[in-house]
């Protein structure tokens, strides 16, 4: 592992505590990095305007990482500097087998959250979120209206729920479509090449950071592509025992400042 020169971080579960607050130690922690000349950045799964308000609290003013790597765009100017969205016709093929399902479900497409109807877990999502929902009356024809396809589709249902909806979707779809899950109960579906640690490399190309240059934090299936690709790998101690596995090291829990206990470690001495 080299000096490390960027520190790439999930929010929900990571970054974030079981409040959804970043607390004041690890706040102080990253502030110290910042300080050292490093770059920090966000890695999420969220939107670009859920991600954003925890950018401004940090300070951070350059590119961050959300929808899960489809998307990578400046927090400060909102310039999109990389995308790949879900094509129409496969956005319509996954819409349609969720309906056969009659799971709720997102869509998400310019920013904005929509959904065909306003079910308990889309309203769970919009409020863990912290974005509004806006409903249209049918989301097939909707998306033929706008002319483009959607950065990402999420399921939502418990856990178990949704494994048959997935073997469901790839068997029509097969390898056209990227699965991945936040949480339990996120089933989400975005472009085939995205992922986390897509979005982290075109950040870094920008930056001119080698991969061993960079140090990643998560806890939960949809970073193990950033583990992978990242000189240091931290999983949190909430994390699933496979993530821990696949990390270089497991700090504390989200609710133990353990994203500063891993900073401290290996970049403030101490």
């Amino acid at each position: 592992m080299g000096r490390i020169r960027l520190v790439a971080f999930d929010l929900d579960g990571t970054l974030l505590n079981d409040d959804l607050e970043i607390d004041a130690r690890t706040k102080e922690a990253i502030k110290r990095v910042r300080g050292k000349g490093i770059i920090v950045t966000l890695a999420t799964g969220r939107m670009f305007s859920s991600a954003r308000p925890y950018a401004v609290e940090l300070g951070l003013d350059l590119p961050l990482v959300v929808y899960h790597g489809a998307q990578l765009r400046h927090s400060t100017t909102g310039e999109v500097l990389f995308e790949r969205t879900v094509p129409i016709d496969l956005a319509a093929r996954l819409i349609a087998v969720i309906r056969q399902f009659g799971y709720a479900y997102n869509v998400y497409l310019d920013d904005r959250l929509y959904v065909e109807k306003i079910a308990a877990e889309n309203e769970e999502y919009a409020w863990r979120a912290g974005v509004e929902l806006h409903l249209v009356e049918d989301m097939l024809s909707f998306l033929k209206e706008q002319g483009k396809g959607p950065l990402k589709i999420v399921a939502l249902r418990d856990g178990p729920e949704l494994d048959p909806l997935e073997a469901a979707i790839r068997r029509q779809v097969g390898e056209a479509v990227y699965f991945t899950r936040s949480l339990p109960h996120y089933l989400e579906m975005l472009n085939p090449e995205v992922n986390k640690a897509r979005g982290l490399q075109a950040l870094a190309e920008i930056e001119g950071v080698r991969p061993e240059e960079i140090m990643v934090f998560g806890d939960s299936y949809n970073d193990l592509q950033m583990f992978q690709y990242a000189g240091l790998a931290v999983a949190m101690a909430n994390a699933p025992a496979e993530v821990k596995a696949a990390a270089d090291y497991v700090t504390g829990s989200n609710n133990e400042s353990g994203v500063a206990q891993a900073l401290e470690k290996f970049i403030l001495g101490g």
